[in-house]
This record gives structure tokens, sequence and C-alpha cells, in this order.
């Protein structure tokens, strides 16, 4: 076995450390010389890659285009909506200077006292105000609407607790951004886009998620709404996993972008703007992955299929490749990426140690006596089982075992999230459970004095009110005061 597999610590044992580990040693990323970054490894970004791809051909299905605005923000723009730049005020890392020179004591470089900024600028939290600052130069009529916008970008968010994939100061994600001409296809295409991502979400990550409505205390600032999917880790804690914001008129108004409507009446145009980031990364790592290291889904692996030789000389070897071959190229012409790893500085145990960590979904073992057999070890990667199939038709029966392993990976998932979840009615019921994680559908008054004692009191937050949750009227577990309907309450990364 792997050194790195032998030493990577139990999820029973420390499921914090045991996720900084996998992070590591499966090779996917590392910490960086500036505090609160991170380096995104070739494997770890080739899974990015995958994500995106995805979710970028789903959006250009809906008729988004991509489009790139400055990562630099006049401070002055920030301040055109308050409760936006209240929201991230305490977050914004500000530009200042636009030139070093020389150290007159030889000491290195120091920032010009001569090259201070007229006004400051701020290198983007989101993007929302430098788009909307340009959006008034695009839109005039109503003919010129909608703009159905998105960019792939970095932002910064100054962090003081880092986490890699959950929480950096910069981390990479998309935006979306869009202007509508009535208030009814902007909520539309909200809600179009949040339930796209949990499509992707359960589709291609294979992680079940809710779709839900976040409360006013926990919504984007400057938005009359935001939709969110909630995931449920493996320790039982909520991760948001994707965002969609109906911002109604208010940037519209706070960057004076209106347009002629059909009466050729001057109106604000409605907004909305919807995001997913590298924290899906994270979400793929504690959703699915074990002991043994990481179990990709194999819709979003980068390497779905490897093929490990075990031979004794370049004859037995020349005679697996003739037989790998064929099917290496039946794989590629079924869209299945494979790996044939006849590298000879690494023994095959390290090979089949190495895969397991990196959580390659199939592999495939073939040796001098599998030819003679005219079969082929089979190991499956979610559930670590090996079993030998024909060597004919080995590439079709693969792509077959994919999909299989897929599902099941989701319904494992699933069966987590259900198992965790729990009915609660009763307040010291509920601070006595949270203590072990879960999603807990309890009802609410409504009110964010509740809210925050909820937070203040036992470190859990109201994640969510569920997009297809039954109206249920009850009683607020804390207050006794009337409530509408459940709400999912749970600690959260």
């Amino acid at each position: 076995m792997a050194v790195e597999l032998k030493n990577l610590t139990k999820r029973s044992e420390n499921y914090s450390q045991w996720y900084n580990e996998l992070v590591v040693k499966a090779d996917l990323a590392e910490q960086s010389a500036v505090r609160g970054c991170m380096v995104i490894k070739p494997y770890g970004y080739a899974i990015w890659e995958k994500m995106q791809q995805t979710l970028d051909r789903m959006f250009k299905e809906t008729g988004v285009q991509n489009a790139y605005f400055p990562l630099l923000i006049p401070k002055s723009f920030l301040c055109r909506e308050a409760e936006h730049v209240e929201g991230f005020a305490k977050e914004c890392a500000v530009v200042t200077h636009y030139r070093l020179k020389n150290d007159p004591n030889g000491t290195g470089v120091i920032v010009d006292p001569e090259a201070k900024l007229e006004e400051e600028l701020i290198v983007r939290p989101t993007s929302e105000t430098i788009i909307w600052g340009t959006y008034k130069n695009w839109i005039h009529s109503w003919r010129d609407l909608p703009v159905l916008c998105n960019q792939w970008a970095n932002v910064m968010r100054w962090e003081m607790r880092t986490r890699m994939f959950l929480r950096t100061s910069e981390f990479l994600w998309q935006e979306g951004h869009c202007a509508h001409a009535t208030a009814e296809e902007s909520q539309a295409r909200t809600v179009q886009m949040i339930k796209l991502y949990a499509d992707f979400a359960e589709k291609y990550m294979a992680m079940p998620v809710t779709i839900g409505v976040k409360t006013a205390n926990e919504r984007f600032a400057g938005a009359l709404n935001t939709y969110t999917i909630e995931a449920m880790m493996q320790d039982g804690k909520a991760l948001q996993a994707g965002t969609s914001h109906n911002l109604g008129q208010n940037f519209a108004k706070a960057f004076d972008v209106t347009f002629a409507n059909r009466d050729n009446q001057p109106e604000y145009v409605w907004a909305n703007s919807w995001g997913v980031s590298t924290r899906l990364m994270g979400a793929l790592i504690m959703t699915h992955s074990d002991d043994n290291g990481l179990v990709l889904p194999p819709h979003l692996a980068p390497i779905q299929v490897v093929i490990v030789p075990i031979y004794k000389n370049a004859e037995q070897l020349a005679a697996i490749t003739d037989k790998v071959m064929p099917i290496v190229e039946r794989l590629g012409q079924l869209g299945i990426s494979v790996k044939y790893d006849d590298a000879e500085n690494k023994r095959p145990g390290f090979k089949f140690a190495d895969y397991e960590l990196k959580g390659v979904p199939v592999r495939l073992v073939l040796g001098a006596r599998d030819i003679e057999n005219g079969t082929v070890e089979v190991m499956r990667r979610d559930t670590l089982e090996k079993h030998s199939a024909p060597l004919a038709g080995i590439a079709d029966y693969v792509a077959t075992l994919l999909e299989e392993i897929q599902t099941n990976i989701y319904q494992k998932a699933l069966a987590m999230r259900d198992s965790q979840t729990y009915v609660c009615d009763s307040y010291d019921d509920f601070k006595a459970r949270i203590e072990n994680g879960g999603f807990f559908l309890c009802h609410w008054d409504g009110t964010t004095e509740t809210e925050e004692r909820i937070k203040a009191d036992t470190k859990a937050t109201i994640r969510c009110i569920p997009l297809d949750g039954d109206d249920e009227p009850g009683v607020c577990m804390v207050t006794g005061k009337p409530s509408k309907r459940r709400v999912i309450i749970a600690r959260n990364y």
C-alpha cells in the first residue's frame, strides 16, 4: 500500500483532519505562500474543469452567454447599494497604490507614496456593482432585454478561518447576471437556475440536495430573495452548494439602469444573479469519499478507467499491450476517459493504492494468465469489490458499470441524508441532538430574534425553507408562537 493511504486519518477519529489530509494526499490542492489562498493542482483542477465544462454547457442551453468584467471595482460603486456594501465591507481587499519603487535603504521594494490612487479599488468580492455599471451602457429599450450573461472568474473575500476548497480568501466561481423587462421573467430565471444547479448536483455530482429559500437574515446582501441548494456532508453538517438571487430592481435603481418599455415609458430593469464555486469540490469530497481516499462519481472523474498491466518481462508487456489498445480505443469511442499505466518506475501495488486514493471509479488489471483465460480483473472504487470479467466486450461492460457506480453512490448519499434527517418539535430535544449533526425539520415563528437565539444557543442556523415542503401549520419549537411550515436547521460549513 502507498504510504499516503496508510497514513490517512480515519473519518471516525477526526473528520476535519481526514478532509484536510485527503485534499493534499489525493493531489488536489495545497496551501500557498499567501495566507488563506490555495494552489489547485492539476488533478484537482481537472475535476473542476469537468464541473465547469458541464455547467457551461447547461447554462448555454438556457440562452446564457459568457462575458468577462474587471477584477477591480471602484470603491464608489460599492457605496451605491447600501445593503450590498454592508454585507461585503468586512471582507474586501483594497488597492490603494499603483506602483512600487526600490527602497532607498537597499532592502527591497516599498510602496511609492506618490503613487496613491485618487479612488481606491476593491478586488471583486462579487461583481454586481461593476456589471450593473456596465449594463447601463447596454440597455436602453425593451428590445435590448433580456441580457443573460455569465462569467467564469476568481473573487477575493478576506477570510479569517480558511479550509481548502470550502472557504478560502481567493476562490474560483461562475457568476451569472441577468437583466429582464418584467419581475415575472426575472423570478422565473432565478428559480430556473437554482433548479439547474440541483440537477447538476444530483446527476453529475451524485449529491442529493434540497432546494429552498433563505431567511431574510441569511439572504444575499441586496437581494429580495435568495434560493439555495443545501447538501448534507457525511458528518451531518450542511453545505450551501449554490445560490440564485432575485435582486428585484435594487441594483438597477442604484446604477440608474432604465429602459423604454413597450409603451415607450421609462422603467427600471429587473435583475437576478446566481453562482457556484470551487466549494463544490469540497462538497464532492465530503459527500462520497471514505477512509481509503477519494470516491469520485464517474460523470466527473478525470480518469474514469485505469488499466494496469502485470508482467515479468518486455515480451509479456507487449502481449498485454496488444490486448489493451483495442480496449482503450473502444472506451474512447464510448466517450470514456481511460489511462493505460504501463510506467515501469512504480510497482503495481503502489499504482493500485494511488488510483484508489485518487478515486478512479474503475480499475482493470491484466496479466499474462488473464490473457490465457480471456478474462480481466475489475475493481470498482465505490464498493472496493473485485471480480473477474470476460475480456471480450469489456469496454461496453465497463460503460454500463460506470453508470451503475454513478447511481450507487447517489443512492448511498441519499440514504445517508435520509437517515440523518429528523422531524423535531421540542427545543430541548433539538439542543441535545444537534451535537451529533443532521438536518432537523422544525417549526419556526418567522422572526429574526428566534433565528438568532437558535444560532447563539446551538451554533446551528436555518439553512432554508424547503421549496417543495408541504404547508404544515404548527407552533415554533422555541417560542410556541404560530408557524406556517417547517424549516431545515443544521450546523453548517
